[in-house]
């Protein structure tokens, strides 16, 4: 279509072997260290509790994968193809809205209006409005920094969706549940783009809807956003791709943070790059340094073959886990 410790070997204690061969363990981070404690004067003293100014720091291990795989199965499984403009797109905006909002977030939508255009394979599409479903946390202030993720949330006309990409919208929850009341290194904004996919050939005719939040920020705004990452195909596989925009050889500084992240949270990663062909590219575009998780090529694509059961929960919860690292305090 952006927590510290000895890193060791993803363990993941309800996957089966249904699921993919085991992932290979990552490299190690060299500047990882153990934490020592003293002996306390009083060891049975209990622990001071937080302070309700100071939530404690989101963890890698708050990811509950079971909320992306409900969000996989239920936007592939019952909602199905949602073409940008179809009723089938309103109800999973709808739905998508509605989880938002019971975490806690202030949920508004961007309406986005796209042309006629063909889509996969020349399948005919009419002009029409879809949207981007947009959550920030109570009191957020736009021109502040902040960091973005994102996950398109619409399919093309004949396909399910399930891996593309019901799967980063079900990340994009299940991040969304893990830092609700909990402390990232920077607000986070979290938007399920509309209109992703392409209604023709070129950048003018692809990325609607991401291309429609970039125009729509003030230049304070996009000076504020300090990294965005684009959740795109993420459930196939043994491995996360960290795909960059820019050219082989250039430093990408949300690749590398990411890169990191991995290490830190023990998730084995492909790096790539001129990777154009998500909502990351069109804040790229703008200046605003972004990149993507994901693109493992699978039998489904763009199919009616891309249903739920393509998708591995385990590439769910290593993509999300990578995440929650970088959206982590350091």
């Amino acid at each position: 279509m952006v927590a510290v410790g000895a890193v060791g070997v993803l363990t993941l204690s309800a996957c089966t072997a249904a699921d993919e061969p085991p992932a290979p363990t990552a490299p190690a981070d060299s500047t990882s260290s153990t934490r020592t404690s003293s002996p306390s004067d009083t060891p049975s003293a209990e622990p001071a509790p937080a302070s309700p100014e100071q939530p404690r720091p989101v963890r890698p291990d708050d990811l509950d994968r079971a909320t992306a795989v409900r969000a996989v199965r239920h936007l592939a499984g019952v909602v199905g193809p949602r073409e940008a403009t179809s009723p089938g797109f309103r109800r999973a905006a709808g739905w998508v809205e509605d989880e938002l909002v019971r975490l806690g977030y202030d949920v508004s939508r961007q309406r986005v209006d796209v042309p006629a255009g063909v889509s996969w394979q020349g399948a005919p599409l009419p002009p029409g409005r879809s949207a981007n479903v947009v959550a920030v946390p109570a009191g957020f202030d736009a021109t502040e920094p902040h960091l973005v993720v994102g996950a398109h949330l619409d399919t093309v006309s004949q396909a399910p969706g399930a891996e593309d990409n019901a799967s980063g919208v079900g990340v994009l929850l299940a991040a969304a549940e893990a830092v609700a009341g909990r402390r990232t290194r920077l607000p986070v904004v979290l938007v399920a783009f509309g209109a992703e996919e392409p209604r023709g050939s070129g950048d003018d005719l692809h990325h609607f809807g991401s291309r429609h939040y970039v125009a729509d920020l003030t230049r304070a705004e996009r000076r504020a956003v300090r990294g965005m990452v684009s959740l795109d195909r993420v459930g196939v596989g043994s491995v996360v791709p960290v795909g960059s925009a820019l050219e082989a050889g250039t430093s990408d500084p949300v690749r590398g943070a990411l890169v990191a992240a991995a290490r830190r949270a023990g998730v084995p990663i492909v790096p790539e790059s001129e990777e154009r062909s998500s909502d990351h590219w069109s804040f790229v575009r703008a200046g605003i340094p972004a990149a993507r998780l994901g693109s493992t090529p699978y039998a489904g694509y763009h199919s009616a073959g891309d249903v739920p059961a393509v998708v591995a929960p385990a590439q769910l919860e290593r993509t999300g886990r990578l995440l929650l690292a970088w959206l982590a305090p350091r």
